[in-house]
């Protein structure tokens, strides 16, 4: 059976679990009494304990609480054919889970027609996104600082190959003012030098194409490739061949119509000296 996205994140939430309590694998299955072979498959997500298997495991562990609730309810529908996320504790779990993926990728390819894509957004461009789309108070400071912690995935030793597909719109829409703004592209000139990353602009006028219907993520992993997508009240991991396919050719036609990185690099920095200038609107 195919790995899935939410079986993979229960597997992570159960062996982090055990970790807590500093047992092996084996020492666990023992106590258990089960088998420690089937016990590690759960926790690489290649197999799926049933919920009441999950409810045993988490009791020895002493979970409790919201935390046993939210473990529990990853073990429904783990092997579907993709993990819809529309409350937020389920989106919590998808967010690990996303994370995750990037932490463990070998490449990602991101599809952003009206924002700059998260792995290569300046401190303050985030902050300006999480105030102006109200993330609560109590949790900005953490939002903020694991959006800055993802970027890690590119900036590391052997980092992630990315390549980001970024829409004009995306330039030019001032988030958090204009001096924000104009330090956001300079960094995206930064980053855009880096061999691993890949920074290609598509722009107004080039006729519908599939970013056009929205942003998303193919995330590869030894475990294959999955796609991410996410709007405003819900978030889907998709797995499937047939629906990975899809996305693929969707990000080959939006290479397509994009310009090259040189040509790319111009734009953003035309469009931050003009912004500099103050003849950008």
């Amino acid at each position: 059976m195919t790995k899935t996205p939410k079986g993979r994140a229960l597997g992570n939430a159960l062996r982090q679990a055990r970790q807590e309590r500093d047992l092996t694998v084996r020492a666990f299955a023992a106590q258990l009494g089960r088998d420690p072979g089937v016990l590690s498959r759960w926790e690489t997500g290649d197999r799926t304990p049933k919920p009441e298997q999950v409810a045993q495991i988490l009791t020895s562990l002493g979970v409790n609480g919201d935390r046993y609730e939210e473990i529990v309810d990853l073990a429904y529908g783990a092997d579907d054919s993709n993990w819809v996320a529309t409350t937020l504790p389920a989106q919590r779990q998808q967010l690990a889970a996303f994370i995750d993926f990037e932490q463990n990728a070998s490449k990602i390819l991101e599809v952003s027609p009206m924002l700059i894509p998260g792995l290569l957004q300046t401190n303050d461009y985030i902050r300006a996104v999480m105030t102006d789309a109200r993330v609560p108070v109590g949790e900005l400071a953490t939002r903020i600082a694991v959006r800055i912690g993802r970027r890690d995935v590119i900036t590391r030793d052997r980092p992630t190959q990315f390549t980001a597909l970024v829409g004009e719109a995306a330039l030019r829409q001032v988030l958090g003012g204009r001096k924000v703004m104009i330090e956001q592209l300079r960094y995206l000139l930064e980053m855009a030098r880096r061999p691993n990353i890949e920074l290609r602009v598509f722009r107004f006028g080039t006729g519908w194409h599939p970013a056009l219907e929205g942003q998303f993520h193919l995330i590869e992993t030894g475990d294959g490739t999955v796609v991410h997508l996410e709007n405003l009240k819900s978030a889907l991991f998709l797995h499937e061949d047939s629906d990975v396919r899809t996305y693929q050719q969707a990000a080959e036609k939006v290479l397509d119509v994009a310009m090259n990185q040189a040509e790319s690099a111009k734009l953003i920095r035309y469009i931050a000296n003009s912004m500099e200038k103050g003849n950008e609107r």
